[in-house]
């Protein structure tokens, strides 16, 4: 156990020397991209300039449903009844190794239902915890807090590229049918393996908690900042325009319809497995509305609850340039030949987990590469006699198996909690040399 902090220490005295701010390793990403996309494709360099800055625009309906996901769970998390929620949660916490196993499963468990739920209620119940439970090694909680984005939401009831194939009509279907999720998500493997999963890294964070000489604990300056919302004050001037703003009435119109209509939408579609990141932030937002009770309350929330979106707004523009060179100059593919090159039927599924987290690293796009990916990875199955279902659940367990290293993702909660992605690296890595490891090993037995 001890040896297992010290592992995390020294990963995270080098991270902290070595390793740059979140900003500078998407650009040093982009940079890269652009060499490996010149040198390896022969694409001209005016050519993959090209494909760098119009790929900027690319993720921008996707980076406008991250801010909104940050901002409408922050605005929800501002209301007294989710704070108190929150409050009751974090008391489960008896201990600083505790608090950080009650994160590790919050985290884990949210992402399996809905990965923008795990990414706005994990960065929200760490200041909780925080508060209750002072004497924990901060970093660590923080880290415990990505655990869902790395290990179970793409194995999980979101899950993008096992979802896509299982809905009728979907641009694979010629190709391989309709997959249902029963060979998929609901498989014994799946199901065997996110347990497993879940349990190896609960037991890691447990583990990974230094002594009480060696915890890092909160900065009491930030501790500040976890203050309770304090709501504005009525003035006395009695105006109708006052009145409004301090009335209760146009939130709960604006409330029953929303809610009216998310429930009319979850009827019409069948039910929760309809439920994606519009609909969580809808559902948020109507939440936030309804609860914090007057618009005067809800307007000073929000001046907080966009506090948190900074890194949003900067970085998430230079991965979708990435993203644009990966689309448009073959780059994907020849990642994907590569390892296909080095396949077999039974070794095909790891090496499309490897592979599919190759690429995740350069391009965290929570599952939208997969419809670059998927036609000659399942054109390659095909040939290997390998059953479709077992390339879309290494493409799934790939695509999350690097986020654990990867900041795209962690930017919200690093916002929400203060940190950067270099304070929780070193915890990260020990997580992610033990899962990759085994998922590796599960997907070499299956094949």
């Amino acid at each position: 156990m001890e040896t297992l902090v010290r592992i995390a220490e020294a990963l995270g005295r080098f991270s902290a020397r070595f390793v740059p701010s979140s900003f500078a390793i998407a650009v040093l990403l982009s940079l890269f991209t652009l060499g490996l996309a010149v040198g390896w494709t022969g694409t001209p360099a005016p050519s993959v300039l090209d494909a760098w800055g119009a790929g900027f625009w690319e993720l921008l309906s996707f980076s406008m449903q991250m801010a909104l996901v940050m901002f409408t769970g922050y605005l929800l998390a501002l209301t007294r009844p989710v704070r108190m929620l929150l409050e009751r949660l974090a008391g489960l916490a008896r201990g600083p190794r505790s608090a950080v196993v009650l994160m590790a499963l919050v985290s884990m468990g949210l992402a399996y239902i809905n990965w923008g739920l795990s990414l706005v209620a994990s960065a929200m119940l760490v200041r909780f915890v925080a508060r209750r439970r002072p004497d924990v090694d901060y970093r660590l909680l923080v880290a415990c807090a990505y655990f869902g984005l790395g290990a179970t939401w793409h194995a999980g009831l979101s899950a993008s590229a096992p979802l896509l194939v299982a809905t009728p009509g979907h641009f694979l279907e010629k190709q391989l049918g309709v997959i249902p999720i029963d060979r998929t998500l609901f498989s014994p493997f799946n199901l065997g393996l996110t347990l497993a999963a879940v349990a190896g890294l609960t037991v890691l964070a447990w583990a990974m908690h230094p002594s009480p000489e060696r915890t890092v604990r909160v900065d009491p300056a930030l501790m500040e900042q976890f203050r309770d919302f304090e709501p504005p004050t009525r003035p006395a001037d009695k105006s109708p325009a006052l009145w409004l703003d301090f009335s209760p009435l146009l939130n709960v119109l604006f409330g029953v319809l929303g809610l009216a209509w998310f429930a009319r939408t979850l009827w019409l579609n069948g039910g929760f497995k309809a439920l994606n990141l519009n609909g969580v932030n809808f559902l948020f937002l109507t939440l936030a509305v309804l609860l914090h009770g007057t618009p005067a309350r809800l307007l000073k929330a929000s001046e907080e609850a966009a506090s948190v979106l900074h890194g949003i707004v900067l970085q998430f523009p230079l991965y979708a340039g990435i993203y644009g060179i990966f689309k448009a100059t073959g780059l994907t593919e020849r990642i994907g030949q590569l390892f296909v090159s080095l396949s077999t039927a039974h070794t095909f599924p790891a090496i499309v987990y490897l592979y599919s987290g190759v690429v995740n690293y350069f391009v965290p796009s929570g599952g939208s590469k997969w419809a670059i990916e998927a036609p000659y990875l399942l054109e390659a199955a095909h040939a290997l006699g390998v059953a479709p279902e077992k390339v879309v659940l290494a493409y799934a367990w790939g695509d999350m198996a690097t986020d654990l290293i990867q900041p795209f993702w962690a930017l919200p909660l690093l916002s929400v909690a203060r940190l950067d992605f270099k304070d929780i690296l070193g915890f990260l890595l020990v997580a992610f040399l033990f899962y990759l490891p085994l998922v590796t090993l599960a997907f070499l037995v299956w094949g």
